[in-house]
Protein backbone atom coordinates (compact mmCIF):
# COMPACT_ATOMS: atom_id res chain seq x y z
CA UNK A 1 0.00 0.00 0.00
CA UNK A 2 1.18 3.46 -1.04
CA UNK A 3 0.63 7.08 0.22
CA UNK A 4 0.94 8.74 -2.89
CA UNK A 5 -3.11 10.11 -2.47
CA UNK A 6 -3.17 10.21 1.16
CA UNK A 7 -5.55 13.02 1.79
CA UNK A 8 -7.01 13.10 -1.41
CA UNK A 9 -10.66 12.54 -2.44
CA UNK A 10 -11.43 10.21 -5.83
CA UNK A 11 -14.72 9.45 -7.79
CA UNK A 12 -15.13 6.59 -9.89
CA UNK A 13 -18.57 6.11 -12.15
CA UNK A 14 -18.91 2.99 -12.91
CA UNK A 15 -16.72 1.40 -10.26
CA UNK A 16 -18.82 -1.72 -9.04
CA UNK A 17 -17.03 -4.04 -11.89
CA UNK A 18 -14.28 -4.61 -14.63
CA UNK A 19 -11.78 -1.61 -15.05
CA UNK A 20 -13.76 0.58 -12.57
CA UNK A 21 -13.63 -1.80 -9.98
CA UNK A 22 -10.55 -2.48 -10.05
CA UNK A 23 -9.16 1.34 -10.54
CA UNK A 24 -11.43 2.03 -7.32
CA UNK A 25 -9.35 -0.44 -5.53
CA UNK A 26 -5.72 0.77 -6.93
CA UNK A 27 -6.55 4.39 -5.93
CA UNK A 28 -7.22 3.32 -2.15
CA UNK A 29 -4.50 1.28 -1.88
CA UNK A 30 -2.39 4.37 -3.26
CA UNK A 31 -4.31 6.13 0.12
CA UNK A 32 -7.40 8.13 -1.14
CA UNK A 33 -11.22 7.71 -0.08
CA UNK A 34 -12.87 6.53 -3.33
CA UNK A 35 -16.37 7.47 -3.71
CA UNK A 36 -17.89 4.62 -6.02
CA UNK A 37 -21.24 5.02 -8.32
CA UNK A 38 -23.35 1.98 -9.97
CA UNK A 39 -26.62 1.43 -10.52
CA UNK A 40 -27.60 -1.69 -8.74
CA UNK A 41 -27.59 -1.92 -5.07
CA UNK A 42 -26.10 -5.42 -4.24
CA UNK A 43 -23.34 -5.15 -6.40
CA UNK A 44 -22.56 -1.71 -5.47
CA UNK A 45 -22.13 -2.86 -1.96
CA UNK A 46 -19.98 -5.70 -2.82
CA UNK A 47 -17.88 -3.41 -4.54
CA UNK A 48 -17.27 -1.63 -1.33
CA UNK A 49 -17.05 -4.39 0.65
CA UNK A 50 -14.05 -5.60 -1.65
CA UNK A 51 -12.21 -2.09 -1.52
CA UNK A 52 -12.37 -1.73 1.93
CA UNK A 53 -12.73 0.46 4.72
CA UNK A 54 -11.64 3.80 2.37
CA UNK A 55 -14.60 3.10 -0.08
CA UNK A 56 -17.93 4.68 0.19
CA UNK A 57 -20.70 3.63 -2.48
CA UNK A 58 -23.60 5.90 -3.94
CA UNK A 59 -26.05 3.89 -6.11
CA UNK A 60 -27.12 6.50 -8.96
CA UNK A 61 -26.81 6.17 -12.93
CA UNK A 62 -24.44 8.96 -14.37
CA UNK A 63 -26.85 9.37 -17.47
CA UNK A 64 -29.96 11.08 -15.13
CA UNK A 65 -28.66 14.38 -13.84
CA UNK A 66 -30.57 14.04 -10.56
CA UNK A 67 -28.68 11.26 -9.79
CA UNK A 68 -25.31 13.12 -10.80
CA UNK A 69 -26.71 16.18 -8.41
CA UNK A 70 -26.97 14.16 -5.65
CA UNK A 71 -24.08 12.22 -5.80
CA UNK A 72 -21.97 15.78 -5.71
CA UNK A 73 -24.01 16.69 -3.00
CA UNK A 74 -23.16 13.51 -1.27
CA UNK A 75 -19.42 13.93 -1.84
CA UNK A 76 -19.70 18.20 -0.57
CA UNK A 77 -21.40 17.07 2.82
CA UNK A 78 -19.14 14.72 3.68
CA UNK A 79 -15.42 16.01 2.32
CA UNK A 80 -16.28 19.14 0.53
CA UNK A 81 -13.56 18.64 -2.03
CA UNK A 82 -12.87 16.36 -4.95
CA UNK A 83 -9.14 15.83 -5.70
CA UNK A 84 -9.82 12.72 -8.55
CA UNK A 85 -12.33 11.95 -11.08
CA UNK A 86 -12.21 8.94 -13.38
CA UNK A 87 -15.38 9.14 -14.92
CA UNK A 88 -15.46 5.88 -16.84
CA UNK A 89 -19.05 4.35 -16.64
CA UNK A 90 -20.02 3.45 -20.26
CA UNK A 91 -20.13 1.38 -22.31
CA UNK A 92 -21.63 -0.58 -25.91
CA UNK A 93 -23.05 -2.92 -27.77
CA UNK A 94 -22.38 -4.29 -31.43
CA UNK A 95 -24.24 -3.59 -34.75
CA UNK A 96 -23.16 -3.67 -38.31
CA UNK A 97 -23.63 -0.28 -40.45
CA UNK A 98 -27.00 -1.86 -41.71
CA UNK A 99 -28.46 -3.12 -38.37
CA UNK A 100 -27.68 0.33 -36.32
CA UNK A 101 -30.69 1.84 -34.99
CA UNK A 102 -31.72 5.31 -34.00
CA UNK A 103 -32.11 3.60 -30.28
CA UNK A 104 -28.51 2.03 -30.95
CA UNK A 105 -26.74 5.77 -31.49
CA UNK A 106 -28.79 7.37 -28.79
CA UNK A 107 -28.07 4.85 -26.02
CA UNK A 108 -24.59 4.60 -26.70
CA UNK A 109 -23.77 8.36 -27.00
CA UNK A 110 -25.84 8.71 -23.95
CA UNK A 111 -23.82 6.66 -21.73
CA UNK A 112 -20.19 7.66 -23.28
CA UNK A 113 -20.64 11.36 -24.16
CA UNK A 114 -23.84 12.82 -22.99
CA UNK A 115 -23.67 11.60 -18.97
CA UNK A 116 -19.33 11.82 -19.36
CA UNK A 117 -19.61 15.96 -19.95
CA UNK A 118 -22.16 16.20 -17.19
CA UNK A 119 -19.96 13.98 -15.07
CA UNK A 120 -17.16 16.53 -15.53
CA UNK A 121 -18.92 19.55 -15.51
CA UNK A 122 -21.09 18.94 -12.01
CA UNK A 123 -17.59 17.73 -10.31
CA UNK A 124 -16.06 20.94 -11.17
CA UNK A 125 -17.21 23.07 -7.97
CA UNK A 126 -15.79 20.83 -6.05
CA UNK A 127 -12.62 20.10 -7.85
CA UNK A 128 -9.42 22.43 -6.50
CA UNK A 129 -6.02 23.51 -8.36
CA UNK A 130 -4.09 20.07 -9.06
CA UNK A 131 -7.30 18.26 -9.29
CA UNK A 132 -7.35 14.90 -12.12
CA UNK A 133 -9.62 14.20 -14.40
CA UNK A 134 -8.90 10.69 -15.73
CA UNK A 135 -11.26 9.43 -18.92
CA UNK A 136 -12.02 6.15 -20.02
CA UNK A 137 -11.39 6.30 -23.76
CA UNK A 138 -10.43 2.91 -25.72
CA UNK A 139 -8.34 2.08 -28.64
CA UNK A 140 -11.41 1.63 -30.42
CA UNK A 141 -11.66 5.30 -30.57
CA UNK A 142 -8.15 5.28 -32.78
CA UNK A 143 -8.52 2.16 -34.99
CA UNK A 144 -11.65 0.38 -36.97
CA UNK A 145 -13.39 -2.86 -35.54
CA UNK A 146 -16.05 -4.83 -37.47
CA UNK A 147 -19.62 -3.90 -36.28
CA UNK A 148 -19.04 -1.46 -33.37
CA UNK A 149 -18.43 1.81 -35.17
CA UNK A 150 -21.09 3.55 -32.91
CA UNK A 151 -18.87 2.76 -29.77
CA UNK A 152 -15.60 3.58 -32.24
CA UNK A 153 -17.12 7.19 -33.00
CA UNK A 154 -18.39 7.97 -29.00
CA UNK A 155 -14.68 7.03 -27.90
CA UNK A 156 -13.15 9.21 -30.39
CA UNK A 157 -15.55 11.87 -29.26
CA UNK A 158 -14.08 11.27 -25.59
CA UNK A 159 -10.68 11.49 -26.92
CA UNK A 160 -11.70 15.34 -28.39
CA UNK A 161 -13.51 16.36 -25.28
CA UNK A 162 -10.06 15.84 -23.62
CA UNK A 163 -7.99 17.88 -25.83
CA UNK A 164 -10.17 21.12 -25.61
CA UNK A 165 -10.76 20.91 -21.61
CA UNK A 166 -7.53 21.02 -20.76
CA UNK A 167 -7.76 24.44 -22.60
CA UNK A 168 -10.76 25.34 -20.63
CA UNK A 169 -9.22 24.38 -17.45
CA UNK A 170 -5.75 25.67 -17.68
CA UNK A 171 -6.36 28.43 -15.66
CA UNK A 172 -7.63 26.40 -12.34
CA UNK A 173 -5.01 23.81 -12.69
CA UNK A 174 -6.58 21.13 -13.43
CA UNK A 175 -5.38 18.17 -15.71
CA UNK A 176 -7.24 15.94 -18.08
CA UNK A 177 -6.60 12.53 -19.34
CA UNK A 178 -7.87 10.43 -21.35
CA UNK A 179 -6.35 6.24 -20.67
CA UNK A 180 -7.75 4.14 -23.37
CA UNK A 181 -7.74 -0.10 -22.85
CA UNK A 182 -7.38 -2.52 -25.33
CA UNK A 183 -9.02 -5.91 -24.94
CA UNK A 184 -9.17 -6.04 -21.23
CA UNK A 185 -10.57 -9.44 -19.46
CA UNK A 186 -13.98 -7.93 -18.50
CA UNK A 187 -17.47 -9.76 -18.30
CA UNK A 188 -18.27 -6.85 -20.39
CA UNK A 189 -16.18 -7.66 -23.35
CA UNK A 190 -16.72 -11.54 -23.22
CA UNK A 191 -20.75 -10.72 -23.33
CA UNK A 192 -19.93 -9.14 -26.64
CA UNK A 193 -19.74 -12.59 -27.74
CA UNK A 194 -23.24 -13.59 -27.12
CA UNK A 195 -24.74 -15.35 -23.99
CA UNK A 196 -22.59 -18.73 -24.54
CA UNK A 197 -19.70 -19.79 -22.78
CA UNK A 198 -18.53 -20.87 -26.47
CA UNK A 199 -19.22 -17.78 -28.10
CA UNK A 200 -17.78 -15.67 -25.26
CA UNK A 201 -14.26 -17.91 -25.05
CA UNK A 202 -14.01 -17.89 -28.49
CA UNK A 203 -14.52 -13.61 -28.34
CA UNK A 204 -12.06 -13.77 -26.31
CA UNK A 205 -9.85 -16.26 -27.71
CA UNK A 206 -9.65 -14.19 -31.15
CA UNK A 207 -8.71 -10.61 -29.09
CA UNK A 208 -6.20 -11.99 -27.35
CA UNK A 209 -4.38 -13.68 -30.80
CA UNK A 210 -4.81 -9.58 -32.11
CA UNK A 211 -2.78 -8.39 -29.14
CA UNK A 212 0.96 -8.34 -30.05
CA UNK A 213 1.99 -9.48 -26.58
CA UNK A 214 -0.60 -12.26 -27.31
CA UNK A 215 -2.37 -12.11 -24.62
CA UNK A 216 -5.79 -9.64 -23.64
CA UNK A 217 -5.10 -7.51 -20.60
CA UNK A 218 -6.07 -7.11 -16.86
CA UNK A 219 -8.50 -4.76 -15.54
CA UNK A 220 -5.51 -4.35 -12.64
CA UNK A 221 -3.01 -3.12 -15.35
CA UNK A 222 -5.33 -0.42 -16.99
CA UNK A 223 -6.11 0.27 -13.12
CA UNK A 224 -2.38 0.98 -11.98
CA UNK A 225 -2.25 3.45 -14.98
CA UNK A 226 -5.31 5.44 -13.75
CA UNK A 227 -3.44 5.93 -10.52
CA UNK A 228 -0.62 7.52 -12.51
CA UNK A 229 -2.69 9.73 -14.21
CA UNK A 230 -4.54 10.49 -10.70
CA UNK A 231 -1.18 11.31 -8.79
CA UNK A 232 1.70 13.94 -8.92
CA UNK A 233 3.61 10.97 -10.48
CA UNK A 234 1.94 12.47 -13.80
CA UNK A 235 2.33 16.00 -13.05
CA UNK A 236 3.24 16.89 -16.35
CA UNK A 237 1.17 14.83 -17.89
CA UNK A 238 -2.12 16.64 -19.67
CA UNK A 239 -4.42 16.36 -22.54
CA UNK A 240 -2.99 12.83 -23.24
CA UNK A 241 -4.29 9.69 -24.20
CA UNK A 242 -2.36 6.97 -22.64
CA UNK A 243 -2.73 3.66 -23.87
CA UNK A 244 -2.66 0.08 -22.11
CA UNK A 245 -3.72 -2.05 -25.07
CA UNK A 246 -0.92 -4.68 -25.56
CA UNK A 247 0.64 -2.39 -28.42
CA UNK A 248 -2.35 -3.12 -30.43
CA UNK A 249 -3.21 0.15 -31.69
CA UNK A 250 0.59 1.05 -31.39
CA UNK A 251 1.82 -1.36 -34.65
Amino acid sequence: MSSKLNGKVALVTGGTTGIGLAAAKDLANAGAVVYITGRRQAELDKAVAEIGQNARGVRGDVTQMSDLDALYAQIRSETGKLDVLFANAGGGTMAPLGDISEQHVDDTFNRNVRALVFTVQKALPLMPKGASIVLTGSTAGSKGTPAFSIYSASKAAVRALARSWVYDLKERGIRVNVVAPGPIRTGGLAELGGTSKEAQDGLLAYMASQVPMGRLGEASEVARVVTFLASDDSSFVNGAEVFADGGIAQV
